[in-house]
């Protein structure tokens, strides 16, 4: 049946068109974002997986400046603690040359308070951002403990959380039944003068006795530190007293420059780890909602194709009617 009021054939080219005209926005839009999944209409899960990992990924980015910052204070200790203890190298060389006979002590003394001064000097300037690794501030506002963040996980129930890495400061080197000297990680403890050249604690700081160094001569003072020791005066048996005191500090030292040097070391894996899960998520991401812009690409064309011959069966869907006028001449 011929009808002037409705036109089946009109109506179903019509319908096709509108059908290619949303296929082509979806195809569109997937090509000027470059994704397949933008909304969550497009796909509530992948959208739900991809937002949440987008997050993660946030947090992992300030991790990662906190790696960064953490490993700006280690870097900074280690250099300090480095630097102390090739000054330490020096005063013992120089205890050392002066057990000579014949050596004025009182030269060499010389040389050695200017060590012992770069040495507060050191221990002083190795601060980052306030924090000062190889001092301890005493008092009842002391923080004797370093907190480092070192990851963020996520468990399979959906809480989160951020790994930290403590390094615990002793302001004190304690002597152990057994002889053992507890390894100090800081140079100087604080005193309420803030005159760390005097201070008493830490490496630098603490006496003979505390480093573990038994007295072989009547003469020598169990009291003396390697910031205060005067070998002016010394007999030979103090000079090897002296002497003594320097390598049981360096040896402390070389012990808390090792710990740094592991904590650096784990930081730095903690670092390339984090950037290469990073860049995991980020491709896991793009899997899940990212569109193959090949495909889309193509199919934008042959919706384009289809919807010019669309628009030609409309147009001869239309014209058909003109024939009921010939019915009329």
């Amino acid at each position: 049946m011929t009808s002037i009021l409705t036109n089946v054939a009109a109506m179903a080219a019509l319908q096709t068109l509108r059908t290619i005209g949303n296929e082509m926005e979806t195809s569109q839009a997937r090509v000027s974002s470059g994704m397949r999944v933008g909304e969550a209409k497009d796909n509530a899960a992948y959208w739900s997986i991809a937002t949440t990992m987008r997050s993660d990924n946030q947090a992992l980015s300030a991790v990662q400046d906190a790696l960064g910052l953490g490993a700006a204070k280690v870097d900074t200790a280690y250099a300090g603690m480095n630097a102390a203890i090739d000054v330490v190298k020096e005063i013992k060389a120089k205890i050392s040359a002066a057990t000579e006979q014949g050596v004025d002590k009182a030269k060499v003394q010389e040389e050695i308070t200017q060590l012992q001064q770069q040495l507060v000097s050191i221990s002083n300037g190795a601060s980052f951002n306030g924090q000062n690794w190889l001092v301890f501030e005493n008092g009842t506002g002391a923080v004797a403990d370093k907190t480092i963040v070192s990851g963020f996980i996520r468990s399979a129930d959906g809480t989160v959380k951020l790994n930290t890495t403590i390094y615990t400061l002793e302001d004190t080197p304690s002597v152990g039944t057994t002889g053992t000297v507890t390894v100090s990680n800081v140079l100087f403890q604080t005193t309420d003068d803030d005159d760390h050249s005097q201070s008493a604690g830490g490496i630098l700081g603490s006496n003979a006795a505390a480093l573990g160094v038994t007295a072989a001569s009547a003469d020598w003072d169990a009291a003396t530190t390697v910031v205060n020791m005067d070998i002016t005066e010394y007999s030979d048996a103090d000079m090897a007293d002296a002497l003594s005191l320097v390598e049981a500090a360096f040896q402390m030292m070389t012990k808390a420059a090792s710990q740094l040097g592991s904590i650096s070391m784990r930081i730095s894996l903690q670092e390339d780890f984090a950037n290469r899960l990073t860049d995991a998520i980020d491709k896991g991401i793009g899997r899940l909602v990212d569109a193959d812009m090949n495909e889309e690409s193509t199919r934008l064309k042959a919706l384009q194709t289809q919807q010019q011959l669309g628009i030609q069966a409309l147009s001869i869907a239309n014209s058909s009617a003109e024939g009921i006028l010939q019915l009329f001449r």
